[in-house]
């Protein structure tokens, strides 16, 4: 199918994209990569009037640790995260997740930060961010001055920059919606930097190589001193309209000493909190059988690496 008629504009840095959004607010869609937004406007489920890339923008693609957190711009490819030392080294669920999604062009195009705006119900980093209690980076205009962080900013005529920090847990609202609101870019992902004693894991079954998630479970699991799980974190994609923290499955680790009885509790309980439709991936029961099993495995994978990490 052909794609509808829009506009194409490419801002040289984020000063000039947020004069484009305010000037056309309501008509613009944000262009990061593109693997996942330019199939759905060839087909027309989703028809821009502008579409406005970042291809152009620096300064947003990062891979930097600091005290506090892991910061990944969100102009950093799947390729670039994956083949970065601290991820290597030390983000292992990050370096699992970058390894499977989608096929080598797609890694070497793909961002981070589109992936994550675009919110696609099946996609890989929505889960990984919910497991590991990730925030998103969003800037972008507003005119309420209570609200906002003052920056350099001409093109904008005036307007105030803020930065907002939202938590992954909140931040997907549906399927292809999310909390960015009209004049925002998202600009970063941020991870709790990795604490002794934690490990993640992820686990993704698929049709065939490329394809988007049937399921894709990712877990993080923090031991205490006494081997006890101190906490846990389990994102969920592919199996509701949107990508979902397992909650009901995290109330069921918490406190308790693993064991595979353990995991198996918890990823009936991952299973029973989807809402899988039936399609070519499989029928309902199937998916939601996938889920605990994706959940044991992934479960047991942040397992081994937590004690290892201990």
């Amino acid at each position: 199918m052909i794609p509808g008629q829009f506009d194409y504009v490419r801002p040289g840095n984020l000063d000039e994209a947020f004069a484009i959004l305010k000037a056309r607010e309501g008509d613009a869609k944000i262009l990061s990569g593109g693997y996942s937004l330019i199939p759905l406007i060839k087909l027309r489920l989703a028809q821009p009037a502008l579409l406005v890339d970042l291809r152009d923008v620096t300064g947003i693609d990062q891979i930097v640790e600091t005290d506090d957190y892991l910061s990944i711009g969100a102009k950093a490819t799947h390729r670039q995260i994956h083949d970065a030392p601290v991820i290597r080294d030390t983000y292992l669920l990050l370096h699992d997740v970058t390894g499977t999604i989608g096929d080598p062009q797609v890694r070497n195009w793909g961002t981070i930060g589109g992936s994550v705006a675009h919110a696609d119900p099946a996609s890989d980093w929505p889960a990984v961010l919910l497991a590991g209690n990730a925030s998103v980076v969003l800037r972008g205009l507003s005119g309420d001055p209570h609200r906002l962080r003052v920056g350099d900013n001409p093109a904008a005529a005036g307007d105030a920059v803020r930065e907002r920090v939202l938590p992954a847990r909140g931040f997907f609202l549906d399927a292809f919606t999310t909390a960015i609101e009209p004049l925002e870019v998202l600009t970063e992902i941020r991870f709790p930097r990795r604490p002794r004693g934690q490990g993640g894991g992820w686990q993704k079954l698929e049709r065939k190589v490329g394809d988007f998630a049937t399921v894709g479970v990712a877990a993080v699991i923090r031991l205490g001193a006494d081997g006890r799980i101190e906490g846990s974190g389990i994102g969920v994609t592919g199996v509701s309209d949107a990508p979902y923290a397992a909650t009901d499955a995290e109330a069921v680790l918490n406190g308790i000493t693993p064991s595979e009885d353990l995991f198996r509790h918890a990823g009936a309980a991952a299973g029973a909190q989807s809402r899988p439709v039936a399609d070519v991936r499989g029928p309902v029961d199937y998916k939601r059988a996938m889920v605990a099993e994706m959940t044991v495995r992934a479960l047991n994978t942040a397992l081994e690496r937590a004690r290892a990490n201990a």
